[in-house]
């Protein structure tokens, strides 16, 4: 029962209100309901008031039949909804009244016309979400004398508009839901270094062919963070990736993974758009409020195809609980999909090891997470003092260290810190994370992407990843690992035919990655398939046309195609500034205008001689200047250790390869 909730009478099962909503405005929905319930107007809603057992559509039925009144949550989706439709049409034969609270200027089908005719209809205006749920209430509590007299149609709405400015708390019982219907349609951005949820909502051509989509395949997305101040962000969002990792242990079913589940994050978009372009039959969404040690975590799972709910559950536990809570949730879904399972336990779900027992240190950990993989500039900093602050309260948390690993060995990449710090640093959180966990999957990857990225030892980066492979066989850690293991094996042969089908598969779980899209396309240049690495340069930026490297590298594809005109309109609209003067120095130096080559070449070196003495290199050896480039590859070397395993097949460093200082560098380098 809801907090504020008066307790039903014993003869009369049935509830005031009965909620009509689509899955997608679940957030509107329940925010209602507890205005509703603090005015003590008794409601129904699914999935928190279906009794565990019962059949969904049953319960549905008899709540309707034995509510006074339905209030209907309508919108673009619940048009779109077969469900939405059949609860009207139940409460119109019942003779129900209904009140539709309309956000949106979504046109309706003649059918839901036809059954709403004679229905009041409450607008949320803009900054008047007051006044309409102060309406709202009215109604209900006297629906005959706050109806519309007469028969006409329902007036034209007033859409609730996208809105940035800063949320208003509204007086006593409706300060809830005014909050949540303003901030549910104001834009939320998840930024990242390239994150699939800094794209518009990807854009899948009607030309392109349908894939046969498994039933047994699923997308969790982002759930959504309810609490009262919305400052659970990290929470919600370190929920859902503990569900998609234990779902990934299930070897019969195909999980979407985070980067692209979280494309969608913040963005109001159909529920059959978003299966079709994530290619999967079921999506797990859900919300999560948390208050203290209290935590309400909804959960529903749908079939895409047609909206239905397969299964739903409302969870009030302690945060002391959670683990048990992802453990539980994720086995039901297992359950209710039917997968073929096998595994130690009954579904074949491989409980996660989170490592620690400390709810708190558990809490800094997710934090810690959230800032790693927004990557904005700060956040790998942020990150590693809220993993440091969660090992302090558990110092035997194995998980902890191995992801602090991976950040310490971030940052020396991204020059944040220096190499011989950034190893240092990672290697200590790789000994002690296996020291605590000998089977840390986690710290073996971490192992890797030091001795690779950082020291650049590549016999030990291979063993590493190696075991982390045995270790997490279905799990993300070990996926990366194998493809890793596949690149370096590349990088000795000169043949990228087995990882770029690696990357492809790896583009079946996550189709809106586009930093694997990029690394597809890399690859295939690399591997001397240039049409098809532009035609994934162009699918990544139908996606992305932001993406930072992007046009550049498109435009570098197109120049070694010998296409000079189009390579410099690419180029031209790149974003990000050092990528640009690499690819217009060599598109004018091709094209002849010197002069232009040589400006484009000066801004680089002006401006990004440090954080960019590879891509100088490239311009210097495709301008056919060998004693810069070499000078250039010993100063990137120098920066980054163990960061310029693409220089061995990179085709713009061609001019330099009968040269007898090119053997020599990649000696020194101990490139395989």
């Amino acid at each position: 029962m809801a907090e504020g909730q008066a307790p039903e009478p014993a003869v009369n099962p049935g509830r005031d209100v009965f909620i009509s909503y689509a899955s997608q405005d679940a957030a509107v929905a329940n925010e209602l309901v507890e205005t509703l319930e603090r005015h003590s107007i008794r409601c129904w809603i699914a999935p928190r008031d279906v009794k565990a057992g019962a059949q969904y559509a049953d319960a549905i039925i008899r709540a309707l039949t034995n509510a006074r009144v339905m209030v209907l949550v309508l919108s673009a989706h619940s048009i779109a909804s077969s469900h939405v439709g059949k609860e009207i049409e139940r409460a119109s034969s019942k003779k129900r009244p209904i009140i539709a609270l309309r956000t949106d200027s979504a046109p309706l089908t003649p059918a839901l016309e036809y059954f709403l005719s004679e229905s009041q209809w409450i607008e949320v205006k803009e900054g008047k979400t007051e006044a309409a749920c102060a309406k709202l209430i009215d109604a209900i509590r006297d629906p005959e004398r706050a109806a519309p007299t007469g028969t006409s149609a329902a007036p034209a709405p007033v859409a609730l508009r996208k809105s940035r400015r800063n949320r208003l708390l509204f007086a006593a019982g409706l300060a809830l839901v005014a909050v949540t219907l303003v901030a549910l349609y104001a834009p939320r951005f998840w930024p990242a270094k390239h994150s699939a949820a800094d794209l518009p909502s990807p854009v899948i051509s009607p030309s392109a062919p349908t894939a046969t989509i498994s039933e047994n395949s699923i997308a969790v997305l982002p759930f959504v963070d309810m609490s009262e101040k919305h400052d659970q962000e990290y929470f919600s969002d370190g929920l859902s990736e503990e569900l998609i990792d234990h779902l990934a242990h299930i070897p019969d079913l195909k999980v979407i993974a985070r980067t692209s589940s979280f494309a969608f994050k913040g963005k109001n978009e159909d529920m059959r758009s978003i299966a079709t372009k994530l290619g999967v039959a079921n999506l797990l969404e859900g919300s999560v409020r948390k208050a203290g040690g209290e935590l309400r975590i909804t959960v529903q799972l749908i079939r895409a195809s047609d909206g239905v709910h397969l299964w739903s559950e409302t969870y009030d536990r302690k945060l002391a609980d959670i683990f048990k809570v992802q453990d539980e949730i994720s086995t039901t879904v297992a359950k209710a999909l039917n997968a073929t399972l096998n595994g130690a336990n009954a579904t074949g779900v491989q409980p996660a090891s989170k490592g620690t027992t400390n709810v708190d240190a558990y809490n800094l950990f997710l934090q810690g997470t959230y800032f790693f993989f927004r990557g904005n500039s700060g956040d790998d900093a942020k990150a590693a003092e809220y993993l440091r602050k969660a090992l302090d309260l558990d110092s035997q948390y194995a998980t902890a260290w191995a992801r602090l690993a991976r950040v310490y060995a971030y940052s020396g990449l991204a020059g944040e810190l220096s190499s011989v710090d950034a190893e240092a640093r990672a290697r200590d959180a790789v000994q002690r994370a296996l020291a605590i966990d000998p089977n840390c999957a986690e710290a073996y990857y971490a192992s890797g992407n030091i001795s690779r990225q950082v020291a650049g030892d590549w016999a030990a980066a291979k063993t590493a990843y190696e075991k982390a492979v045995v270790l997490d066989p279905h799990g993300e850690m070990g996926e990366r690992a194998r493809g890793i293991i596949l690149l370096l094996k590349a990088i000795v042969s000169g043949n990228y035919n087995d990882y770029i089908d690696t990357v492809h598969r790896t583009l079946e779980r996550s189709p809106l990655d586009t930093d694997r899209m990029f690394e597809l396309a890399l690859y295939q240049q690399f591997n001397g398939q240039l049409a098809e690495s532009a035609a994934t340069y162009r699918k990544l930026l139908e996606l992305n046309p932001a993406y930072a490297t992007g046009q550049a590298q498109y435009g570098i594809i197109l120049l070694l195609m010998g296409k000079k005109p189009e390579a410099l309109a690419v180029a031209q609209q790149e974003s990000d500034e050092a990528s640009k003067f690499i690819a217009l120095a060599s598109v004018y130096w091709a094209m002849g205008r010197q002069a232009d080559s040589d400006s484009a070449l000066a801004s680089l070196e002006r401006g990004y001689a440090h954080a960019n003495a590879y891509g100088i290199a490239q311009v210097h050896a495709y301008r056919g200047e060998p004693d810069a480039a070499f000078a250039w590859l010993e100063r990137a070397d120098q920066h980054v250790r163990g960061s310029l395993e693409d220089v061995k097949f990179d085709p713009m460093f061609r001019n330099l390869h009968s040269d007898p200082r090119w053997t020599a560098f990649l000696r020194k380098m101990n490139l395989p």
